[in-house]
């Protein structure tokens, strides 16, 4: 289950971003504030990832095209990018990630204006990016992000609906 963060959120997120497994995939900021970011816009949904009731994971969808920080530089519209990630090691390798994604999936291309979904896993994350492909991501080619070295891979909602999925009407 996906549900909208708040501000009762903001300690437990900040806590995630100090967790080795988050630094290392990237997805940690220790300057970041959650606070702040926590309702920020329609451009840009922060998301906690429950499972029987207990927080487990962060999804973040947002619209690059009207990305205040324009972190993806000029993009088109009908493009939505996810950040991701569990927040505890041991809820990884259960097949959380895969959920959420599915739901993010879902929400995004709920949009029929959405056409494409974007990632940028660093270069470094092999078990992300073997993850993301797995679930049909293709690979469009290396990024410098500020001072990380990703790789950008995208997901039209034709690859994503002949994976067996299909669009809400």
């Amino acid at each position: 289950m996906l549900r909208d963060a708040t501000p009762d959120d903001v300690a437990m997120l900040q806590y995630w971003d100090t967790q080795p497994h988050v630094i290392e995939s990237g997805a940690a900021d220790a300057s970041r504030d959650w606070a702040q970011e926590i309702g920020r816009g329609s451009w840009h949904d922060i998301l906690i990832a429950e499972c029987g009731g207990r927080p487990i994971g962060v999804l973040e969808i947002l619209d690059p095209a009207r990305d205040e920080d324009r972190y993806w530089g000029d993009v088109e519209p009908g493009v939505r990018a996810i950040d991701i990630w569990i927040g505890e090691a041991g809820d990884l390798g259960n097949g959380h990630g895969t959920q959420m994604m599915q739901l993010a999936f879902e929400r995004c291309f709920a949009d029929v204006g959405v056409h494409t979904i974007l990632i940028d896993p660093l270069v470094s994350n092999t078990r992300a990016r073997r993850f993301y492909q797995r679930l049909g991501f293709r690979e469009v080619g290396p990024r410098r992000f500020g001072h990380d070295d990703c790789v950008v891979y995208r997901l039209g909602r034709e690859e994503w609906s002949l994976r067996g999925q299909r669009p809400p009407p």
